[in-house]
């Protein structure tokens, strides 16, 4: 089991500002599970035009984090990390729920476990929560690719 600070998170996801959404990595169990902590702050650049009145954080980021995460687990399960010759690409998602909205000033909870890897087709099923409540939850499927 081991947490990841922020340079460490650098090391294993290519994404940064303002799409980088995984701050802090609480537990990570290679080959198993991972939970990781997203903040979420008004500073987002999405507040400004996602529903200024009422600022949410849109359910595909949250989505998005969730997978972020799921590709820290899946590169700490492989023993390795991201380079300029790959991408880790979404192919699916199934069962996406959005049970409560996110707003500025709440800690997004990024529980990720490994449900299967098949031929280099990784299936996670993830929730994100704010405090004890699940806010979302999805079942994620993503591969690692070589760009031509």
């Amino acid at each position: 089991m081991t947490s990841m600070d922020i340079h460490a998170i650098l090391e294993y996801l290519p994404h940064r500002y303002p799409f980088l959404l995984v701050d802090r990595v609480l537990e990570c169990v290679p080959g198993e599970r991972i939970s990781a902590l997203k903040n979420v702050s008004i500073n987002e650049p999405f507040f400004n035009g996602h529903f200024p009145h009422h600022p949410v954080m849109p359910g595909v980021l949250i989505i998005e984090a969730l997978a972020q995460a799921a590709a820290i687990l899946s590169f700490k399960t492989l023993g390795s990390k991201p380079d300029d010759k790959s991408v880790y690409y979404f192919v699916g998602i199934d069962n996406a729920r959005f049970k409560k909205p996110v707003t500025a000033g709440d800690q997004l909870r990024l529980n990720v476990s490994i449900t299967r890897n098949m031929r280099g087709i990784w299936k996670f099923s993830g929730q994100a929560l704010v405090g004890e409540q699940v806010v979302t939850e999805a079942d994620l499927m993503c591969t690692v690719r070589a760009i031509p």
